[in-house]
């Protein structure tokens, strides 16, 4: 009898799985997949957003540490490279490019009608999309 019961447990062990127990692991793995994979897309939003904003801010704090320096506006991003400012222009994370900021030139007035180009006194996003906030980035 010894023999036949632990035989009968080797033959048990051995069976494998049933079709319903594979099933039941197939069915909660997809649940699974189905909420991270939602999850994961907006994580990398998310991180692109973060860094749009860490770029809006040196970008805008660089424009302004030139103001103090030079007592005028920098004429072009190009400038704050060439002077030191800015080691290179940042890249837009939402565009991919470094080329798509969209500059805002100070306003003309009569001490500034007279010189060839109206200093930058701010930076925003190129990039026509919607934000997970639901505002443009372009108004950022």
């Amino acid at each position: 009898m010894g023999q036949n019961t632990i035989h009968g447990k080797m033959k048990r062990s051995n069976r494998g799985f049933t079709l319903a127990e594979l099933l039941i692991v197939m069915v909660l793995i997809g649940i699974l997949a189905s909420i991270a994979i939602p999850q994961f897309k907006h994580a990398t939003l998310k991180a692109k957003e973060a860094v749009l904003k860490e770029n809006l801010y040196v970008l805008r704090k660089v424009i302004d540490d030139y103001y103090s320096d030079k007592g005028k506006y920098p004429p072009s991003l190009e400038a704050l490279v060439e002077e030191g400012y800015l080691r290179r222009i940042p890249i837009d994370p939402i565009t991919g490019s470094d080329k798509t900021w969209v500059v805002i030139r100070e306003p003309l007035t009569e001490e500034n009608m007279y010189q060839e180009e109206l200093g930058i006194i701010d930076v925003k996003s190129g990039s026509k999309e919607i934000s997970l906030d639901g505002t443009p980035y372009n108004t950022w």
